[in-house]
């Protein structure tokens, strides 16, 4: 089954009050991808591939440019980032203060994101961050919302990664429920690590699909080679993300990491961001 466009999408969503009334398709260089507008903002999307450097020079890591399967390897995915539509990062935190609209704000960039993303036939995994204050703001059956849209629109919640800050995943009870409850909804689920001691709260109690470890942090603290090493006991992927520049990469590299991402490699995907 052929994967619905951008604009199919788009059009699908003016059935709906919500979503229809506020994303629509962009003008000039975004024509090709869907924009959104929520308290006179004007939202766009970016998306940072993450490597598996494990495959560079593979004959079948070809969904990334040839140049970048040959130096970092397949695209396991793409993190999606909000921009305003000028191309401006945005933070919608230091924007809003009240949680009601932070929640309708976080809904309408997920689906924003996942159009752009699916529309766009990207490959791999969408991973898409949740902030603490928003987990804290639905009080159960966290992903069921979206994993009903997402349905609704004919997207695949297998696909996209529910990226857990550090806060959630400090709480091992409260990332236990968080967990389960994405990945009954169909999600996939990440946890980012604010320490290497962090890795310790992931259990059975919370089987993340991936962990996820500030590069310039396990660097700094020399902790890469033995988060590498829990991990691959866990046998969860971990991703090294923020990758500042190559002397990080390269030092990464010293190690048995698998999954990198972060502004080193920017510019090597020139044309494949928005």
């Amino acid at each position: 089954m052929t994967a619905p466009t951008v604009q199919q999408l788009v059009l699908r969503a003016s059935d709906y009050p919500f979503p229809g009334a506020r994303i629509v398709m962009g003008e000039g260089a975004r024509a090709e991808s869907a924009i959104a507008f929520y308290d006179g903002f004007a939202l766009a999307s970016a998306y940072e591939p993450i490597f598996d450097i494990s495959t560079r020079g593979l004959p079948q890591s070809l969904t990334a440019s040839v140049e970048s399967a040959e130096r970092f390897g397949d695209e396991l995915g793409f993190q999606a980032l909000t921009l305003t539509a000028s191309g401006a990062p945005f933070d919608p935190f230091a924007q809003l203060d009240d949680d009601p609209r932070l929640v309708a704000l976080d809904r309408l960039s997920r689906a924003l994101h996942a159009f752009n993303f699916f529309g766009a036939q990207r490959p791999g995994l969408l991973f898409l961050r949740v902030h603490e204050r928003l987990l804290k703001s639905v009080k159960y059956d966290h992903g069921k919302h979206f994993s009903s849209v997402l349905i609704e629109f004919g997207l695949n919640p297998a696909r996209v990664v529910i990226e857990l800050p550090s806060a959630a995943v400090a709480h091992r009870t409260f990332l236990g429920y968080l967990v389960k409850s994405y990945q009954k909804y169909g999600f996939k689920v990440a946890g980012n690590l604010a320490n290497a001691g962090q890795i310790m709260a992931v259990s059975d109690m919370a089987r993340l699909d991936f962990i996820k470890m500030d590069a310039g942090a396990a660097l700094r603290d020399s902790v890469v080679k033995p988060l590498v090493g829990y991990a691959h006991r866990l046998r969860i992927p971990l991703i090294f993300s923020n990758v500042a520049d190559e002397a990080q990469f390269d030092a990464l590299q010293q190690f048995d990491v698998n999954f990198v991402q972060g502004p080193a490699f920017e510019i090597h995907e020139e044309g494949r961001w928005g």
